[in-house]
C-alpha cells in the first residue's frame, strides 16, 4: 500500500501555451513531468514534442520523464482493443509494463518528489490519465489531485462525477464504459 500521504497531480496541456504550463507546474512545486501520452509529439503544438518539451521544462529548472509505452492510453498490445477498436482499460491494468509504471511512479511519489502526469486533454474526464492511470493510483493509496481545463484542483473524485454528471452514487446511472473504455477507436475492429 502507498504512503497515504503521498500525493500526485494530473494535467493536460489542453489550449495552454507552454508558458502558461510552465508557470502552472511551477506554482504547483512539480518536480517531475511525467508524460503517459503513447506518441509523444503534436502537429498542432510543437512545443509540447518530446524533445522540445524536455528542453524547455529542464530550462524552467522541471525534469522530463517518457513513460507513454507505460502508461500511454494507446498500448501496442492487441489485447488491449475490444471489437470496436477501442481501448479497453481493464486490460491496460493487467500489462505488467502498466504495473510497472505504476510502482515507478509510487516509488517517486514516496520519495517526496513532486510529480505530475500529463498528457494532451486538458479536460481530466477526457482523458486515460483520470480513467486509467489516477485510477489505480487512488486504489493503491495515492490522493491524486487534477488541474483542470481551468487551472482549478480537482479531486479523483470530483473528476469521475464529472464524467458522470455528477451522478457517481446513484445505483444504475454509473456507465462503467465511460470509465473503462476509450472515447476513440484507435485499432481497426478484428474481423473473423
Amino acid at each position: 500500500m502507498a504512503n497515504p500521504r503521498a500525493s500526485i497531480l494530473s494535467f493536460g496541456y489542453g489550449k495552454r501555451s507552454f508558458d502558461e504550463c510552465l508557470a502552472l507546474l511551477q506554482r504547483h512545486g512539480v518536480q517531475y513531468v511525467i508524460d503517459v501520452r503513447s506518441t509523444p509529439w503534436s502537429r498542432f503544438k510543437p512545443e509540447f514534442s518530446r524533445e522540445t518539451l524536455d528542453a524547455r521544462l529542464r530550462s524552467g529548472g522541471l525534469r522530463y520523464v517518457f513513460m507513454g509505452a507505460e502508461l500511454g492510453g494507446r498500448p501496442d498490445d492487441p489485447t488491449c482493443y475490444d471489437e470496436d477498436g477501442r481501448v479497453d482499460y481493464l486490460a491496460c491494468r493487467e500489462r505488467r509494463s502498466f504495473q510497472q509504471g505504476i510502482e515507478r511512479l509510487l516509488r517517486a511519489s514516496e520519495s517526496g518528489h513532486r510529480v505530475a502526469i500529463m498528457c494532451s486533454e486538458g479536460r481530466p474526464e477526457d482523458c486515460h490519465r483520470a480513467k486509467l492511470v489516477a485510477s489505480v493510483l487512488c486504489e493503491r493509496g495515492v490522493e491524486v489531485q487534477h488541474i483542470d481545463e481551468c487551472n482549478e484542483l480537482r479531486s479523483h473524485d470530483e473528476i469521475l462525477a464529472r464524467l458522470h454528471r455528477g451522478q457517481l452514487d446513484f445505483p444504475g446511472i454509473y456507465d462503467a464504459e465511460k470509465l473503462h473504455k476509450s472515447r476513440g477507436r484507435y485499432m481497426q475492429a478484428a474481423r473473423s
